[in-house]
């Protein structure tokens, strides 16, 4: 396994981790946790990632059952979670970054997570209404309190990220590190234009999601959704349409046809895709069975077939040609 530094910090990642987005509770309960997360620490991952949203609360209850049973080292492990949406439906409980919501975020994350404390807490999304310095300020707190030991961000704006760190910088309070953006071969713009000033400024790192676009770039849904897939679950209708994008799978098509001349499967060169981009600490995978935890992990040993030559072949498929998954 090869280990990446989270930005500029002194944290040191796996180069690629396990999520439990879709997965735990709804397609993964403890022991297929325990056995699939063993499996990936067993490989040299370090990094599980999570969120309170996540299966409403039960994601983060299942990965801490996982854990007790375990019984790891804490040094060992890094563990996040992110919190803006809730699982409540209170006036103050969902879509926010006030303190309220993430002083009473996190202790509700600890408390699924029977943990004392988590390495990486995100602000889920960002909070247009809340004024930065009052988020910012709790962030702080959180991790003053030991709570977490470093925050950051998902699915913000540059500007916004900005704005967070440079109010941080002036009160000299604990400021954000790390974005989790999507980012695949479909899902470019945010990661390579957007975000580059964060990293020539700021040494931001990333712990990108969905290097699998979600699976559709595993080649899977090449010929109709399989019936054991996400594409299939209930509440996850909308993945379809873009499971069924006839341009998406022609060029998924042919992307599988060179991952085989060079060698190596369709999955392993999407996630070495995004490996080769040197502003990705880390690449969180998902996986409902142990064997494609052990798949996944493999997925580094294809990076350094990823050649030039490769790269080219990879970007005239693509045709600069951007998908945005999410609608």
């Amino acid at each position: 396994m090869e280990y990446r530094y989270l930005g500029k910090t002194g944290l040191q990642v796996s180069a690629i981790s396990l999520g439990s987005w879709v997965t735990f509770h709804t397609q993964v309960g403890v022991d297929a946790a325990v056995e699939g997360m063993a499996a990936a620490y067993d490989a040299g991952v370090n990094f599980f990632d999570n969120a309170e949203v996540y299966a409403g609360g039960k994601s983060e209850e299942v990965m801490g059952a996982a854990l007790k049973k375990l019984n790891w080292r804490r040094g060992s492990y890094l563990v996040s979670t992110k919190i803006y949406f809730g699982i409540d439906e209170g006036i103050n409980e969902q879509n926010t970054l006030n303190r309220k919501r993430l002083i009473e975020g996190i202790n509700g994350s600890l408390k699924r997570f029977d943990l004392d404390y988590v390495d990486l807490i995100y602000c889920h999304r960002a909070d247009k209404t809340t004024p930065i310095e009052e988020t910012v300020w709790a962030m702080h707190n959180i991790i003053e309190w030991g709570k977490a030991l470093y925050w950051g961000t998902s699915e913000w704006s540059a500007a916004e990220i900005v704005s967070a760190i440079e109010f941080a910088d002036k009160h000299n309070l604990h400021k954000p590190v790390v974005e989790q953006p999507q980012y695949n071969m479909f899902w470019r713009d945010r990661m390579e234009k957007e975000y580059e000033r964060l990293f020539d400024d700021y040494g931001y790192g990333t712990t990108i999601f969905s290097p699998l676009g979600a699976g559709l770039l595993t080649g899977k849904y090449n010929n109709g959704i399989p019936a054991d897939s996400r594409g299939a679950l209930k509440d996850y209708e909308w993945l379809r349409d873009k499971f069924t994008d006839q341009e998406a799978l022609d060029r998924v098509k042919l992307l599988g046809v060179l991952a085989k001349e060079v060698g190596i499967s369709l999955p392993h060169m999407a996630i070495a895709w995004c490996l080769k981009n040197p502003n990705v600490s880390t690449a969180i995978t998902g996986a409902s069975r142990v064997e494609q935890v052990r798949e996944n992990v493999k997925a580094i040993d294809a990076v350094a077939k990823l050649t030039p030559e490769v790269i080219t072949r990879i970007e005239e498929i693509l045709g600069n040609w951007k998908r945005n998954l999410n609608g």
